[in-house]
């Protein structure tokens, strides 16, 4: 999955906090309801502006952000 069609950064926005499409609500808010044990199908039942390729973005640019560190701390 391609996140960054569904993630954005904006130095406005959340303290430049990676946001999904534009909006308010942080990967970090997602990935945090997620981890609490909340299903897919209740975050999308909570929040019903957030789609199923939303909180897969978050997930993949969880992944992606964390690879990199790795990458990172081997270089």
């Amino acid at each position: 999955m391609d996140y960054r069609k569904y993630i954005s950064l904006e130095p406005g926005k959340r303290c430049g906090k990676p946001c999904i499409r534009g909006m308010r609500m942080t990967v970090y808010n997602v990935l945090s309801y997620l981890a609490s044990g909340m299903t897919f199908e209740e975050v999308l039942a909570d929040f019903p502006y957030l789609t199923r390729e939303d909180l897969l973005a978050c997930l993949a640019y969880a992944a992606d952000r964390d690879r990199s560190q790795l990458l990172l701390k081997a270089g």
